[in-house]
């Protein structure tokens, strides 16, 4: 009965401490620059910044993740909305540690190709934030 009353004194307290705990915010994790983790960043800021918002420059157009690669170089792919099937007409890909990024396609020699160019760098940097 003593063994199990000093079991108990002690672990209680080291309870009540583990309960105080809250998880650190993401916001302090270390930035992942790894090929995998910057084309996460990449494709979350993407889908947010040109398809939920709704910008009419992506409107005809619908976000194709792949980043399950066994070959080392995860990318997303924009192709049409209305034939997803089709060729992309974007694609962004990463490779090595710290990430090389390419980004190449149709879109790119169109009049927001620059603008594609400047957002995916940024996004690859770790900003996530939707204007350059």
């Amino acid at each position: 009965m003593k063994r199990a009353f000093l079991a108990i004194a002690v672990l209680v307290p080291l309870a009540a401490c583990q309960s105080e705990k809250k998880p650190s915010p993401v916001a302090t994790l270390p930035r992942d620059n790894s090929a995998l983790g910057t084309m996460e960043r990449v494709a979350l800021a993407a889908n947010s910044c040109w398809f939920k918002s709704k910008d009419a420059a992506f409107r005809p157009y619908r976000l194709a993740p792949e980043l399950n690669s066994f070959s080392g170089r995860p990318r997303i792919l924009v192709v049409p909305a209305k034939n997803p099937g089709d060729r992309p007409v974007l694609v962004v890909q990463a490779e090595g540690r710290p990430a090389k990024v390419e980004t190449f396609g149709p879109l790119m020699q169109q009049s927001n190709g620059s603008r594609i160019a400047s957002d995916i760098r940024r996004w690859s940097a770790g900003n996530n934030g939707c204007n350059g």
